[in-house]
């Protein structure tokens, strides 16, 4: 019996060697961060930004791969069912918004994934082309209350930011108004200015390219107050709408089980990426602010906190799916 035990002991202690080896040594090939959006909108500009800067940070190639579909549990799935080695992450929204939009998900978020670290925030922009007879947001509500089920508005995918302000909207204004789902903030654009819908909120890196171009036309950001990096664009309060806030954030995950060091390494580099003033700008040029986390469990506190405020929404709002 002492025997095995002294056996058991050497083979801990082994363990916990080749352990902190493997995390020393981490890492030492190329890096999968997966988003669960297609080319062209916020998440897929942000991943790739963060892919770009860490790979130089970390030394090693940082390799971008979009899996759209689903509301993004596609890419949130393959993440969670992947290797707790470092080597995959995901670049995502708040994982309670997928529980409470969700009833059944091939995951669990509140267990499968490990938090790295908050990432990007803005405000998202209420859109119209320029051809839509409305010029501000008190217009465009009161369209919306004389053309009730009229007016149609794209969304990056079920559970999406613009999908849920867009349920926001409804909610505070008493409108009805009509959803329609596409598997990213870029094909719901295109949608929009071709004319197929008249209305989007959208994050600002999918349009703000657009609205400075004159292709598309901004009536109000869907914050209370206007955004610094917004300029020229009146706060939905200041528009008319003072009941009415909302906005979008991603973040860093691993999946569960990863050691901890490896997590504490993405964060660090993640938090020197995100500080650093040319990647600030990048981001404010498109509407975001750079908002990384003191630490991976500071991000898991403010998700444990955010949780019941998404429920309780998509729970009133009645936006869950079957």
């Amino acid at each position: 019996m002492k025997q095995r035990i002294a056996q058991l002991l050497v083979a801990c202690l082994l363990g916990g060697i080749s352990a902190l080896a493997a995390a020393q040594a981490y890492p030492n090939r190329p890096l999968k961060l997966v988003v669960g959006y297609p080319p062209g909108g916020s998440g897929d500009f942000l991943t790739r930004i963060l892919a770009d800067e860490m790979g130089r940070d970390l030394g090693v190639a940082v390799v971008v791969d979009n899996r759209p579909g689903a509301g993004a549990t596609i890419a949130t799935d393959f993440v969670a069912k992947s290797a707790p080695d470092g080597y995959t992450l995901l670049n995502s929204t708040h994982h309670a918004i997928g529980k409470a939009i969700y009833k059944k998900l091939p995951y669990n978020p509140d267990t499968d994934f490990a938090p790295v670290s908050l990432v990007a925030t803005g405000p998202l922009i209420v859109t119209v082309t320029p051809g839509f007879a409305v010029n501000s947001l008190r217009e465009l509500i009161a369209y919306a209350k004389a053309n009730p089920g009229r007016l149609f508005y794209g969304t990056s995918g079920n559970g999406s930011s613009p999908h849920l302000a867009g349920v926001l909207f409804k909610a505070v204004t008493g409108t009805d108004i009509t959803t329609v789902h596409f598997k990213g903030g870029g094909p719901a654009a295109q949608s929009l200015i071709a004319g197929e819908t008249q209305l989007m909120f959208a994050t600002s890196p999918t349009v703000v390219q657009f609205i400075r171009a004159g292709r598309l036309k901004a009536l109000a950001v869907t914050t209370r107050l206007a955004s610094p990096s917004l300029p020229g664009i009146p706060g939905a309060e200041e528009a008319g709408l003072p009941g009415y806030d909302s906005s979008f954030s991603f973040g860093l995950y691993l999946p569960a089980g990863t050691p901890a060091a490896i997590v504490r390494r993405l964060h660090e580099s993640a938090a020197r990426v995100l500080a650093r003033a040319d990647v600030r700008e990048k981001l404010a040029a498109q509407g975001m602010d750079a908002t990384p986390s003191k630490s991976p469990e500071d991000f898991a506190a403010q998700l444990r906190a955010e949780a019941p405020v998404w429920e309780r929404v998509i729970r009133e709002a009645n936006a869950g799916v079957e």
